[in-house]
């Protein structure tokens, strides 16, 4: 955005992230992560946007996923995420830690206090006339905030199952039509990878689209051709880390072995300029080559020091992202 004196003006995040679903040719693709290690190695990397994983943010704080998270902790993420990185930032709510769709709309305001740009909200088994209730009042909330909230509807038709095979697309649709009317602005199908209904999906509705990362799923850009606009990560990232973690922890409880923690491993240096502009939101690191990145290219000891740049220039801030050396 420029101004009438020619000078540049940052585009508001929500307006940023909403924009972001309008490319026909090249779907938004989010890296979902539960804390702020994972949102600021996402951001240098390139993600044009972070979002949340409930799993994964569940997992990480000791709850089993499934409206099991306290909205204080949700809250408290959401201030940590949006201070840290410079990217939009969207939040998986769950189904809004109830079912009375004015308490979810309380439980908004403490996230949308925070700055993000989105949030995810899922139907699961209820009755879609409950999420399109929460979906109004969140709406309502989120005006009388004066916040342009992107708010992405979730249905879990095939996620879990909810009616038979051959009618989950056109149940997938009926509810489309009842959260679009209730203002959403996203339709987020998980579990969704079949060819032939993800086109009919994203031609029956005018929401855009938002599909989960699946075994099965078509390339990317084929994905791009069937009017998908948003292919996001979900639990996935988190639980490849996960059993990371206890493959290392094995190997190193039975045999006590040093020798791996040189391989395939970000030094403390690295990750100490990761974060070392923490309270500085206006400096951003610009620049990391995936050469010199770790767990990328290469064994700790030959790889040379995380080259990282700063620019500070009033408010414009712009994450460059990352290229091949």
């Amino acid at each position: 955005m420029i101004d009438l004196k020619g000078e540049y003006i940052p585009m508001p995040k929500t307006r940023a992230f909403r924009a972001l679903h309008s490319r026909a040719d090249q779907p938004l693709l989010l890296p979902n992560i539960w804390d702020v290690g994972g949102a600021k190695l996402a951001e240098l990397l390139g993600a044009k946007a972070v979002a949340t994983t409930s799993a994964g943010v569940s997992w990480s704080l000791g709850y089993p996923d499934g409206n099991k998270l306290p909205i204080e902790r949700q809250a408290q993420l959401a201030n940590d995420l949006v201070k840290a990185v410079t990217v939009p930032v969207s939040i998986d709510m769950e189904s809004g830690y109830s079912d009375d769709p004015v308490l979810v709309s309380e439980n908004l305001k403490r996230v949308l206090d925070a700055g993000i740009a989105g949030i995810n909200i899922e139907d699961g088994t209820g009755e879609p006339s409950l999420l399109a209730k929460k979906i109004e009042a969140i709406k309502r909330t989120a005006s009388a905030m004066k916040v342009d909230v992107f708010v992405n509807a979730q249905t879990d038709v095939y996620l879990q199952n909810l009616v038979p095979d051959e009618n989950k697309a056109e149940e997938t649709l009926a509810r489309a039509t009842v959260y679009s009317d209730a203002g959403a602005d996203g339709l987020f199908v998980p579990r969704l990878n079949e060819l032939t209904q993800i086109a009919q999906i994203t031609v029956g509705t005018r929401l855009p689209v938002n599909l989960l990362a699946w075994p099965g799923l078509p390339k990317m850009a084929d994905l791009a051709k069937l009017g998908v606009r948003r292919l996001s990560a979900g639990p996935g990232i988190s639980q490849i880390v996960w059993q990371q973690i206890a493959k290392v922890t094995e190997v190193f409880l039975a045999t006590g072995d040093s020798e791996m923690f040189a391989q395939d491993s970000m030094t403390r240096g690295e990750l100490q300029r990761l974060f070392a502009n923490r309270e500085v939101n206006s400096i951003v690191p610009v620049r990391l080559p995936l050469g010199h990145m770790p767990g990328l290219c290469g064994d700790r000891r030959n790889r040379t020091t995380l080259e990282t740049e700063v620019i500070v220039k009033e408010k414009c801030k712009e994450l460059i992202q990352c290229q091949k050396t």
